[in-house]
């Protein structure tokens, strides 16, 4: 008697472009927004052909620092002690965590990456403007706005941190001193869609926008930007630039905008490949 076969498990088909395109009209995040108008095709390379691709040096540094910061954030909110040979442990298992997986050329710069920025992290600790006694109102928190009432996608993102007074803070590791000017303009889609997400999920408004700028310069700095709340016109702004979004998704309108960008884009190869 042959002894019957189990049957063998398959890998589930990849989301067919139609279903993919639905998706992404449901909700959109502030990411995904900026990606959208900076590049169409590297919207389409990222998140309709999910293209998987390694991190960059500065993603890779960039995701250690937040990794920290989180735990830095949720001990203030448990009352510990701080310490800093805790939150060193901390970054240095982030920083192999995250490349366990990932293939990230280097260069040979790996040493020097990671010692500007745990120094950015260290001078933030001695320089930052938030007290060990103030325990914060939200960490890492995901939230979401149903926005269907205007005829828009529902907006989702991850808030960093939510200090006391309802004060917003996104945190940022830079390899330059940010712009003042450049850095509000660069960043309004991202902090607006963080005032409406915390309204819809309070029920009030917001205390205050704050920009948190690690800088592994030489001579690690923090630039603090601290802005109001959003007002109706940025409000409004974003409204329409996610109606943008909406519209161009639907058509499928991804094209590329070459530009100094390109350099440093990981998609550079497939967008030269692309054929219209």
């Amino acid at each position: 008697m042959i002894a019957a076969l189990e049957p063998q498990a398959t890998a589930p088909e990849p989301p067919q472009p139609r279903d993919v395109i639905a998706e992404l009209q449901q909700t959109v995040s502030a990411s995904r927004l900026g990606l959208w108008h900076s590049c169409r095709l590297k919207f389409y390379f990222r998140y309709v052909r999910r293209l998987k691709k390694a991190p960059t040096p500065s993603m890779h540094a960039g995701s250690s620092v937040h990794a920290v910061l989180q735990q830095w954030n949720l001990s203030r909110w448990r009352r510990e002690a701080f310490a800093t040979d805790r939150f060193k442990g901390v970054f240095d298992e982030q920083w192999q965590a995250l490349q366990a997986e990932s293939k990230i050329n280097w260069g040979g710069e790996e040493d020097s990456e990671c010692s500007s920025s745990w120094r950015a992290l260290e001078n933030y600790f001695l320089e930052t403007p938030i007290k060990a006694e103030e325990r914060p109102e939200a960490v890492e928190v995901a939230v979401s706005a149903n926005l269907s009432h205007h005829g828009l996608p529902t907006l989702i993102g991850v808030i960093d941190l939510v200090r006391s007074g309802g004060r917003i803070v996104d945190f940022k590791l830079v390899g330059k001193t940010p712009d003042s000017e450049l850095v509000v303009h660069t960043h309004g889609t991202q902090l607006t869609a963080y005032s409406i997400l915390y309204r819809d999920a309070t029920d009030r408004e917001e205390g205050g926008l704050e920009l948190h700028h690690l800088v592994r310069t030489k001579t690690p700095k923090l630039i603090v930007t601290s802005l109001p709340p959003a007002t109706e016109l940025q409000v409004t702004r974003l409204y329409r630039s996610m109606e943008s979004y909406q519209e161009g998704v639907a058509r499928q309108d991804f094209v590329p905008s070459p530009g100094f960008a390109c350099m440093g884009c990981e998609y550079f190869n497939e967008c030269r490949q692309w054929n219209p």
